[in-house]
């Protein structure tokens, strides 16, 4: 067993839990330390794809009670319907827009380069956003109408540029919306759920060929990491919107990327998509 590869997929797994559903993009982090630990390539990209499922099923796991009855419910109850419409309305636009342009984004875009500029200009989006955005007309996901639901769609596929965060987007276009910063942070971890899952899902059956039974333990660590990460994260940012709003983590965004460009300034970066 490689310690060291085992302690890259343990920090790996980690970053992936912090910056998923934080408005700080996980896609950005992950490409950015990547770099850095010198892990790249198809293998490394099947990895940082399958960790996303520990992080997703933090969220099934938190909320397993609403998912179940919501799910029990959906053919008697008013309010399960409308959130699964809601959920449907939301996820198309990113899953249409990604379907097509997937090739193209991957090759051309996913570099340590484009992820700081998007991070340094998402950034300054989040700070405009909470000055100027409406206050909060829709206080609870079971409010929402279904434009609401296609707001916060067309705010995700933004999100398929990397570095922007799918979080950050989808919590942003909510409170642009005229949603409330925790109903907005709430839907945006339902929508994450399909989203995640259909993303991760067709990655996977993509990357397959790239995958061993001598990365099993490389991928069940970080896994393992990115689940038990990902529920104290979500716990967290729960607790930290019913009280604070995102200017700290737009602040970080704007140091974090503008530091990185400087760096990549100094330092160009010759890989995929460079």
């Amino acid at each position: 067993m490689d310690i060291l590869l085992i302690l890259k997929a343990l920090i790996l797994g980690l970053v992936e839990a912090a910056s998923e559903f934080l408005p700080i993009s996980s896609t950005g982090h992950l490409i950015i330390v990547g770099d850095f630990l010198d892990f790249t390539g198809p293998r490394a990209e099947a990895f940082e794809i399958f960790i996303q499922l520990g992080a997703i099923l933090s969220v099934v796991w938190i909320y397993r009670q609403r998912i179940r009855t919501t799910l029990l419910n959906y053919t008697s109850d008013t309010q399960a319907r409308r959130l699964v419409a809601n959920l449907a309305i939301a996820f198309i636009p990113a899953a249409i827009l990604g379907f097509l342009f997937h090739k193209y984004i991957t090759h051309y875009l996913f570099n340590p380069v484009t992820v700081a500029g998007a991070l340094v200009a998402g950034g300054i989006a989040i700070l405009l956003i909470e000055r100027y955005a409406p206050s909060g007309r829709v206080q609870s996901v079971d409010h929402m109408t279904w434009k609401d639901a296609l707001t916060v769609g067309v705010a995700q596929s933004v999100a398929l540029f990397p570095g922007v965060s799918r979080s950050g987007a989808t919590i942003m276009g909510g409170m642009l919306g005229g949603m409330s910063r925790f109903a907005a942070t709430e839907f945006s971890f339902f929508l994450a759920i399909p989203t995640m899952f259909a993303a991760t899902g067709y990655s996977l059956l993509k990357e397959w060929s790239n995958l061993s039974l001598a990365d099993v333990p490389m991928f069940a660590v970080g896994f393992v990491a990115a689940f038990l990460g990902g529920l104290a994260v979500v716990r967290f940012l729960l607790h930290y919107v019913s009280q604070n709003n995102f200017a700290p983590f737009a602040y970080y965004r704007i140091i974090f990327g503008g530091l990185l460009l400087l760096y990549f300034h100094w330092h160009p970066w010759v890989g995929k998509g460079a």
